[in-house]
C-alpha cells in the first residue's frame, strides 16, 4: 500500500482532521459527517456542501476566521495542502535570515489567483502575519475576498487583474516590494479539458460520471489557454519586468513532465536561480517551482 505524503512539520493538519475539535466550534458540520468502514469520523467528499462546510470550520478552528463563505461553483480547496504551500515558503524565505524562520507583516507576500476563498491570505496571515496581498482577474472571486476580508476585519489588499494576458503588470505598482510571489495556476488549456477532468475525478470519487466536481472550480480557475504551462511561462516572462521587486517568485506545478520546459525557460530568463520544492498536496504528492534574479549575497530580508 502506498504512503500518503507527509505534510510540513509545521502544518497544523499532521494528524488529519480533529472531527471532536472541528464539532465543538463548528455544531453545524455534524448533519454531514458519517463513519468510514474503519468506524472514523468524515465526511462525504463527493458533496460539495459538505466539503464547503468542513473547509469553514477548518478556518475557524485553525486560523481564526470567523466568517467564511463562496459562491456557489467556484474553487473550494483542501486547506491541508494549501498551507503547506506557505509553510515551505516560509522555509525558502528563512535562507535569506539564517534560517528563521520569518513572521510579521514586514514580509510582503503576492497571492495570484487568489480565488473566492482566500485561502493563502488567510492561513499565511494566521500562521505568520505576513501582509498579503491577493490578486484576481475574476470579479465576483473579488468581492467574495473583499466580504471575508471586512467580515473578519482583516488587514489583506485585494486587486483586480482586468487584462487576462497579463500576470504581474498591471497589478504590481512601481513602489511595490514582495518577498514572495504565490500561485496556483490553471491547470487545463481548454473548458473541454478542464470538463473532463471533473469527470474524471468525480469518476475517481465512485460517483458516475456526472460531470460534477467536489471542490468546484470555474472558468479562470480552472483553464487557460496553454493550460500550467502556458499561464507559467508568461509568468517567468513578465518576472524579468520585476526582478528587482521581487525576492523570490513561485508557483505550484501540478505536472512533473511541465517541470523541463519551463526551467529551460528559466535559464534563458537568466534567473539568478530556481529550483524545485517538492511537497505534499492534499493526498498526493506537488511541488513549486521558485526563482530569483537576485544573486545569494544579495538576499536579505
Amino acid at each position: 500500500m502506498a504512503v500518503p505524503p507527509k505534510l510540513h512539520p509545521r502544518n497544523q493538519h499532521q494528524q488529519g482532521y480533529d472531527f471532536e475539535r472541528l464539532l465543538t466550534g463548528s455544531p453545524e458540520l455534524a448533519a454531514f459527517t458519517t463513519r468510514n468502514p474503519r468506524g472514523r469520523v468524515t465526511i462525504d467528499f463527493s458533496d460539495p456542501e459538505a466539503v464547503r462546510v468542513l473547509n469553514r470550520a477548518l478556518l475557524r478552528t485553525h486560523y481564526d476566521v470567523g466568517f467564511w463563505d463562496l459562491p456557489d461553483g467556484h474553487l473550494c480547496p483542501p486547506i491541508p495542502g494549501r498551507v503547506d504551500y506557505i509553510h515551505h515558503l516560509a522555509d525558502l524565505l528563512a535562507e535569506a535570515d539564517e534560517g528563521r524562520v520569518p513572521h510579521g507583516p514586514q514580509i510582503k507576500a503576492l497571492d495570484i489567483g487568489t480565488g473566492a476563498s482566500l485561502v493563502y491570505p488567510l492561513t499565511g496571515r494566521h500562521e505568520y502575519d505576513w501582509d498579503f496581498t491577493g490578486v484576481d482577474i475574476d470579479p465576483v472571486s473579488i468581492r467574495s475576498g473583499r466580504r471575508i476580508v471586512e467580515e473578519n476585519g482583516l488587514d489583506i489588499t485585494l486587486r483586480r487583474q482586468s487584462d487576462p494576458k497579463d500576470i504581474f503588470h498591471g497589478v504590481i505598482g512601481r513602489d511595490d516590494l514582495f518577498h514572495v510571489t504565490l500561485c496556483n495556476p490553471p491547470f487545463h488549456a481548454s473548458p473541454e479539458k478542464a470538463d473532463a477532468g471533473s469527470r474524471r475525478k468525480w469518476r475517481n470519487l465512485g460517483k458516475g460520471d456526472s460531470g460534477l466536481l467536489n471542490f468546484g472550480g470555474r472558468n479562470a480557475e480552472l483553464w487557460c489557454p496553454g493550460g500550467e504551462i502556458g499561464f507559467i511561462a508568461r509568468m517567468i516572462e513578465q518576472s524579468v519586468d520585476f526582478a528587482d521587486q521581487c525576492l523570490w517568485f513561485t508557483s505550484l506545478v501540478s505536472r512533473k513532465d511541465s517541470l523541463r520546459p519551463l526551467t529551460r525557460m528559466l535559464s534563458r530568463a537568466r534567473a539568478a536561480e530556481f529550483r524545485v520544492v517538492e511537497m505534499a498536496q492534499g493526498q498526493k504528492e506537488s511541488r513549486f517551482l521558485a526563482w530569483t534574479y537576485y544573486a545569494k549575497e544579495e538576499r536579505s530580508l
